[in-house]
């Protein structure tokens, strides 16, 4: 019983050890300074701080506190603050929960919007492949040419959205599962620095080639129609005919065992010349 005892409290304080895990569903309003997420987690008393990150690449990992946004119970800020903190208003933000003195890391924000900060993505899929349109004209672009970049993100629904690839404009992903959901967030680059915030992820199924296709639809028709041909044939032959097979069938039911194997064989048994016998000739029968 102690011992019980002394496992649920050592699991309770490794428990209260533990950070809480990080908001889910990071976004920015469509059309507002407005930042809002959900929490990933029953536990109570949790606070939430969130964080920006300006356009220098030399601060890229430096993140600082939103002033309105820090240790707040509720899971909505306004960020507008954030505005003049960045070339061009392009800021990256991100939200940490914090519980019983302990942080969760950095979970960043997408935005569910298009404007200077945030590109526009549209996706065509094919059978094997994912285009991902992308402009070279926005506002980023005009100022540094080439050295604005689009930074790709890509995954199948679900999992975690990897770093793909950069470029300057649209993209085509090819290698990907046929009947698979992918899903991409694209976020803008400048001077290998991810600028502003990444929309939020897409997702496009990915359709199965038409040979593929057909294969599954032509198989099972064929299967069926030969079924449908023979089933009749076979039943009006085992009805209508069933005297004349047996007839056919007759000069066979009467014949030797060694002829009916050799006729499934297919060779002739080895004949051998009768056996020659000798007798005594009978010259008288009397009666008593």
């Amino acid at each position: 019983m102690l011992l019980i005892v002394f496992c649920v409290h050592l699991i309770a304080a490794v428990l209260s050890e533990a950070p809480p895990p990080p908001p889910q569903n990071i976004t920015k309003l469509s059309g507002e300074w407005k930042l809002t997420w959900t929490p990933a987690g029953e536990e109570r008393n949790v606070t939430y701080t969130v964080q920006y990150s300006g356009f220098d690449s030399s601060r890229e990992n430096s993140w600082s506190n939103v002033p309105a946004c820090v240790q707040i119970p509720s899971t909505t800020c306004n960020v507008r603050f954030t505005k003049a903190k960045g070339e061009h208003g392009c800021v990256r933000l991100g939200v940490r929960a914090e519980s019983r003195g302990l942080e969760s890391s950095l979970e960043e924000a997408c935005s569910q919007h298009v404007d200077s900060c945030s590109p526009a993505v549209r996706m065509t899929a094919q059978p094997g492949s994912l285009t991902v349109h992308l402009s070279r004209k926005h506002e980023l672009a005009n100022e540094h040419a080439d050295h604005a970049k689009h930074r790709i993100f890509l995954g199948k629904e679900g999992e975690p959205l990897m770093a793909y690839t950069d470029d300057v404009s649209s993209v085509s992903i090819y290698g990907l599962q046929e009947g698979q959901r992918y899903c991409v967030k694209v976020q803008y680059m400048v001077m290998d620095s991810l600028v502003g915030l990444p929309s939020c992820p897409k997702c496009e199924l990915i359709p199965e080639s038409k040979k593929s296709n057909q294969a599954q639809i032509i198989v099972p028709a064929v299967i069926v129609l030969v079924l449908v041909i023979l089933t009749p044939m076979v039943a009006y032959v085992l009805i209508f005919h069933c005297e004349k097979i047996k007839q056919l069938l007759r000069p066979y039911e009467n014949l030797p065992i060694f002829l009916v194997d050799s006729f499934y064989v297919h060779y002739p048994l080895p004949i051998s010349s009768p056996i020659e016998e000798n007798w005594d000739v009978i010259s008288r029968i009397t009666t008593e």
